[in-house]
Formats: C-alpha cells, sequence, structure tokens
C-alpha cells in the first residue's frame, strides 16, 4: 500500500503546484492586449493589418509570400468559404472583365450580403452545437429542432453581434420580455440526444444532458476541456472538479417545453380558421346533444342491410353487448348514429373542411427555467447516484470573477442574494475583457479560412493545448472582433466584418499552388506564406453539384428534406425508420437540408467526414479515400445529378463549345489544352457505344468527381 499512497501523493502534489496553482504566465488566461501591428520590409504588399503580421513572421523566417491566385479562383474561393456556393458563370464573367479599382471587395461584400451566407456558416455552428433531427440512442426518433436551425441561419445572416447571438442562445428565455425569436434560441443546448428506452432512470439521462451542455459550452465557447473535470480535478488545467459543478449548477435549473414557433402571420391565419371553427363546434355539439336520445331506438330498428352499410369499426362496437362497452366504444357507436342525420353529417364535414384550411405551425425544443430551482451538488467520482456538496452557480477562478458580469448586482427586487442565472454566465463569456470568448471564435474562423487555425488545437487552449503560431495577431484580432481596446470600433462582435478583414487580406488571396517544399523551412505552412487548399465538406460538394447541373433550389429554410441515399441504409439502426425521398424542389435543396438521423445518418455525408452530431463538433476530419470517389460516381444522388448537368449541357450550352461551358460550370475556369482533348476522347468513344446523352452523362460524371471539383483551391 505504501508505494501506491506515495504515487497518490505525488499526484495530487503534481496537480497542486501545476494546474491549480493557475499558472499566471499561461497566454490564454490572460486578457488579450492589443499590439500594434508590426513594421515589415515589404510594405506595398500589406492590404490591412493582417498581413503586417504574416509578412513580419515570414521575413524573420527569410520567406516570401505567394503571389495573388488569379482572378478565377480567387472568385471561386471567397464564394465556397462565404456562401459555399460556386460563383455562377454570369458572375464569374462579369467579375474577369471588371478592371474597376476594388472590384474583388465588392465581390466580397456581394456575397456577405447574401442570404446563402448564413446557411454556409450556419452550418460551422450547427456542427459545434451537435446538431441533428433525431434523438438519438437506440430509438432515435425524430425531433423538430429545425426553427432553431433557422433561427441560425437568419442571425448569422442579419450580422447579429456574436455576443448577443451567444447570449439568445444560452438564456434567451431569460431576456427581459424575451421574444419568441430569443426563446427559439435556447434550442441550442437541446440539441443533446433523449433517450426513450423502456426501463431506463429519466433522471440519469436528464443529468447527462446537463452535464453535456456543461462541456459543450466549455468547448464551442471557452475552448477548454472542461468535461475532463467531471470525476476529478483536471488533470492539466487549472480546473477543479467543484468548479466544473458550479458550472453544472447554472444548466441544472430547467425544464425542457417543446414550444409552437412560426412567423406571426402564420398564428393569425390559424387564429382566423379558429374564429370560423369555434362556432361550428358549438353548433356541432348541440345538434349531438339534440340526437343523442334517440341512439337506443335507432340500434334497436337498424336492420342488417343497414347495419353492413355502417363502417367496420361501427359495426364491431354494435356487436357487443351495451353493458359491455369501454366509453371509447360508446362514442364510436355514438358517431355512427349521428352520422346517419344528413344535418349532422353536413355540418360535421363543413367543421372538417374548415379545420383543413388551418396551417400546420411547427414545434421546436427550448429550455425554460423553473420557478423552483433544483439542488446541485458536486457528483463524487462524476456518479450521479454519490451526491457530495451542494454548489452553487459559479466560474472558474482562474478566469475574471462573475461578479463583474453582473448587471444589477447578485440581489433581486426584493433586496434578496439570489444565485447566478445562465444570463449571468451568458453575460460572463460575452464580456470583451474575458480572455477566451473572441480568441476561441477568431480562431475558429481562421481556421475556416485556412485550414488551421492560429491556434491548431481550437477545441483545447489550456495547458495542454497548442500555443499561436502568431500570438500577436491573435491577440490583434480578438480585440478587433470584440471592440476591447478600440472605442472607435463601429460594430463589435460582427462576424461579417471580421471575415471581410481576413478575405480581403493579402494574406487570404495568396497562390494555393506548392512550391518544392523539400527545403522549406515551413513544410507545413503554419507560417502562411501562402494559401492552403481544401477539401469541401460533403453538404458543399453536393451543393457544387447541384449549382452545376442547374437543379439546386435556393429556398432558404424549411423541415429537413431527404435526397436519394441506398437502399438498406435505415436498417442499420436498431429501430428502422423509413427514407422516402422527396419529390419535387425539396430533392434539390442545400446538403444543410438533409434530414440527420444520428443513428443512421446520410451515407454521402459520413464519408466526407461529416460530424456525428453525439458531441460538439469544432473542427472536420478531412480525410482521402477510394469510397469518396466511388460515391461521387456512382450513388444515386449524384449519378442523378451527373444526369442534370448532362441534360443542361445539351439544353443551355452552346453547340461550338459544350465542353468548354460544362468545364466552366463545374470549375470555374477554361480546360487546358490537354485536359479538352482527353474529355473530347472520352466524349467520342461513349458516342460510339451509345446515344448522345448517355455519352454527356458518362462526361458529366468525370467531371463532378474531378479532385478539384471538389476542393477548395
Amino acid at each position: 500500500m505504501f508505494p501506491v499512497r506515495t504515487a497518490m501523493f505525488a499526484a495530487n502534489l503534481w496537480w497542486l503546484t501545476t494546474a491549480y496553482a493557475a499558472d499566471p504566465v499561461h497566454w490564454a488566461f490572460q486578457p488579450p492586449v492589443r499590439p500594434a501591428p508590426p513594421a515589415v520590409q515589404q510594405d506595398s504588399w500589406a492590404r490591412n493589418s493582417v498581413d503586417a503580421f504574416i509578412l513580419h513572421r515570414l521575413e524573420q523566417t527569410k520567406l516570401a509570400p505567394s503571389p495573388s491566385a488569379d482572378p478565377g479562383t480567387l472568385l471561386r474561393r471567397v464564394s465556397l468559404d462565404l456562401i459555399g456556393l460556386p460563383p455562377p458563370a454570369e458572375e464569374l464573367d462579369a467579375f474577369l472583365s471588371d478592371d474597376r479599382p476594388e472590384a474583388y471587395e465588392r465581390a466580397v461584400d456581394r456575397l456577405l450580403a447574401s442570404p446563402h451566407f448564413g446557411e454556409r456558416w450556419g452550418r460551422h455552428w450547427l456542427d459545434a452545437a451537435r446538431y441533428a433531427d433525431s434523438n438519438g440512442y437506440s430509438i432515435d426518433a425524430p425531433r423538430s429542432l429545425w426553427p432553431w436551425r433557422d433561427w441560425v441561419v437568419s442571425a448569422l445572416n442579419r450580422d447579429q453581434p456574436y455576443d448577443e447571438f451567444v447570449t439568445d442562445q444560452l438564456a434567451g428565455d431569460l431576456r427581459e420580455n424575451a421574444t419568441l425569436e430569443q426563446r427559439v434560441a435556447t434550442g441550442f443546448h437541446r440539441n443533446t440526444q433523449i433517450n426513450e428506452e423502456g426501463g431506463i432512470d429519466p433522471e440519469q439521462f436528464r443529468i447527462e444532458a446537463v452535464l453535456d451542455r456543461v462541456n459543450t459550452t466549455g468547448t464551442v465557447l471557452l475552448g477548454l476541456t472542461v468535461a475532463c473535470a467531471q470525476c476529478h480535478n483536471h488533470k492539466f488545467d487549472p480546473l477543479s472538479q467543484r468548479e466544473y459543478f458550479e458550472l453544472y449548477a447554472f444548466f441544472n435549473n430547467q425544464d425542457e417545453p417543446t414550444i409552437e414557433a412560426a412567423p406571426s402571420e402564420l398564428f393569425a391565419a390559424r387564429d382566423a380558421v379558429v374564429a370560423i371553427t369555434k362556432p361550428l363546434e358549438a353548433q356541432l355539439n348541440a345538434l349531438a346533444v339534440e340526437r343523442t336520445p334517440g341512439f337506443e331506438a335507432w340500434e334497436s330498428a337498424l336492420a342488417p342491410e343497414a347495419r353492413e352499410a355502417l363502417p367496420l369499426e361501427v359495426r364491431n362496437v354494435l356487436g357487443l353487448r351495451p353493458e359491455h362497452r369501454t366509453p371509447k366504444q360508446r362514442e364510436i357507436a355514438l358517431q355512427g348514429y349521428l352520422a346517419t342525420d344528413k344535418d349532422y353529417r353536413a355540418l360535421r364535414d363543413r367543421l372538417r373542411d374548415a379545420r383543413r384550411t388551418a396551417p400546420a405551425i411547427p414545434t421546436t425544443l427550448v429550455l425554460q427555467e423553473r420557478s423552483e430551482p433544483r439542488e446541485s451538488v458536486v457528483f463524487i467520482k462524476g456518479d450521479f447516484t454519490r451526491p457530495g456538496d451542494p454548489v452553487q452557480p459559479g466560474t472558474p477562478a482562474v478566469l475574471p470573477p462573475l461578479s463583474a458580469a453582473r448587471r444589477g448586482g447578485p440581489e433581486g427586487h426584493d433586496g434578496q442574494h439570489r444565485p447566478a442565472s445562465r444570463l449571468d454566465l451568458a453575460r460572463w463569456i460575452t464580456d470583451p475583457s474575458h480572455p477566451l470568448t473572441a480568441r476561441v471564435l477568431v480562431n475558429r474562423v481562421w481556421q475556416q479560412l485556412f485550414g488551421r487555425g492560429l491556434v491548431e488545437t481550437e477545441n483545447d487552449f489550456g495547458l495542454q493545448g497548442s500555443s499561436p503560431s502568431h500570438p500577436d495577431l491573435l491577440d490583434w484580432l480578438a480585440t478587433e472582433f470584440s471592440g476591447a481596446g478600440d472605442a472607435a470600433n463601429p460594430t463589435p462582435w460582427s462576424l461579417k466584418r471580421l471575415l471581410r478583414l481576413l478575405v480581403t487580406s493579402a494574406t487570404y488571396r495568396q497562390s494555393s499552388v506548392t512550391p518544392d517544399l523539400s527545403a522549406s523551412p515551413d513544410p507545413v505552412n503554419r507560417l502562411l506564406g501562402r494559401q492552403n487548399r481544401l477539401r469541401l465538406e460533403g453538404e458543399v460538394i453536393r451543393d457544387v453539384a447541384l449549382a452545376a447541373s442547374g437543379t439546386l433550389d435556393r429556398r432558404l429554410g424549411g423541415p429537413p428534406v431527404f435526397p436519394p441515399q441506398p437502399d438498406g441504409v435505415m436498417a442499420l439502426g436498431q429501430s428502422r425508420r423509413e427514407w422516402k425521398s422527396s419529390p419535387g424542389g425539396d430533392r434539390f435543396r442545400r446538403g444543410l437540408y438533409t434530414f440527420r438521423w444520428r443513428a443512421t445518418p446520410h451515407p454521402a455525408l459520413t464519408v466526407f467526414d461529416g460530424p456525428d452530431a453525439f458531441s460538439a463538433c469544432t473542427r472536420r476530419l478531412k480525410s482521402n479515400t477510394p469510397l469518396q470517389s466511388l460515391t461521387l460516381l456512382n450513388d444515386e444522388a449524384f449519378l442523378e445529378l451527373a444526369e442534370g448537368l448532362a441534360d443542361r449541357i445539351l439544353r443551355d450550352a452552346p453547340l461550338e463549345d459544350r465542353l468548354g461551358t460544362a468545364f466552366r460550370w463545374t470549375l470555374g475556369r477554361h480546360p487546358k489544352p490537354g485536359e479538352a482533348e482527353r474529355l473530347q476522347q472520352l466524349l467520342d468513344a461513349e458516342r460510339q457505344a451509345g446515344e448522345e446523352r448517355v455519352a454527356w452523362v458518362t462526361v458529366s460524371r468525370v467531371l463532378l468527381n474531378l479532385d478539384e471539383a471538389i476542393t477548395r483551391e
């Protein structure tokens, strides 16, 4: 026992002297200080302050930045990054012929104003929020949470300040005079799984959901691995188990209702229908009361042929002795009798037809604060069956105190002390002086635009995370974004302003063409001497194919849709679900709107590394497998889009330049001579083997499967 006790003591002493001592020099726990952009030698290259920081490091390493990408590549790049769609041929032509100053900046502004901006950047947020359209666990029943997804898209399109965006999702229901939209926003933390199996302990899985909310808040908003402190003090970061459960206490006092969520005009339309149906219901009830006394005489006098003309369920009930009928069965028999009365039948049909005109009101899942709070305790070794010391809502000591963000102080209207609420937590997280929030967000935005964050461990800013490659740039961007230390910033917390700054930089505009890296001091491009080629996400790969084929349905929002998928996928889960492919335009909606089953996700998304929606995903993997090529060639949905591209070529492309036009629709550029020759050879060979349309379908399948088609250069 003695060696074991000694080892345990040594481990605890190590933790106390490293993690819990709250190392004051760790950069992530210090508020960002706004540095001045450094002086550089090639100042003519820099377009804004971002470039000064990048160029300074390159010059220190004796590296030169890459030249700018060609205009066509640049427009396709920024279009895919900002709206997730390639530029149409007419927009590309207009851009290439626009020789006015700041043509590129005008294109960026147009893209930022596009309604598709929210769809593209909303997908990143949905990944982090573990969004899905089903409950998870083995039953994995469908759920209606898409109004929250649409709220995210709308909030990003209107450039809601990030601090308000976060506050609404953490505590919109606690806002003063909370609106329906702010209540819908709390669906962020209803993306947790729901276990509906028989025989479970509901309290266990309620607690599992609360723990998930704590962990997701830490990962997504703070960039910390707080989940490591659920069962014991964090082994590396200055976060104790008690502090973990103080965060837990913020999320332990909510109910989880389902509410109706729709535009006001839908509620008004339903109210108008109710105004018609309510009098009809009263008339029908009055007529039923008037006619009911004749039921027994009718049943006694019912002839065999008249009985046979009645509905089957009515005949079955009438076959029972009256004293053996349940209340429900008596009602079925009574309705059968009343339906024989022409006046009752006419009034009933009027009521039915009126009800059919009522619009369907979608529902969504939200959080709502309880009037009677639950007691929160530390779970010994993280086990909810072993309650320990009680805790109040609180935040880690290594970060700024919560009291500084509590507007109006800790007292309620009656002057009594009140525990901190989720609204207090949201205000603490979004305080401009918070050392983590802005850094985490700008780092994640940088990651989306360059393939790697300035802090490579984008979900771990703690002591075990990577150091920033450009610490001064990270802090400059964080303060630029939040407005901390810059009173002149007219739009603090503006995501669109941040994106415009980044995508108009010379750093972003660089070519991604890779030079000889054999002797490069920066082979992995941490210093950003060039752009990075990025394989597109599964949803965007589908969107690019939809756009190229001319079949894309650009409608925003609404219930999820069901594009084609291979047979047998829905048999892979424990509960077999139906997947009926959507008809009409719904079949060709953007990948964002594809119904997401947790147990049986769409395989075309999974094969391209789509997240599993069980936990927060802050960075998608980018694999390269043969199965991806096979999917693009043979999957029913992609074959359908290849056929759409072929039909578009035959219908809309100039006869003398069909190959070149198809190439531009797919890749945004003209084919090189060797490329055109090889495609022409393929087309000629296919023409000899079959009809013209089949030949073009084959060519279209090749075009949509090219590496360049699924890559952002």
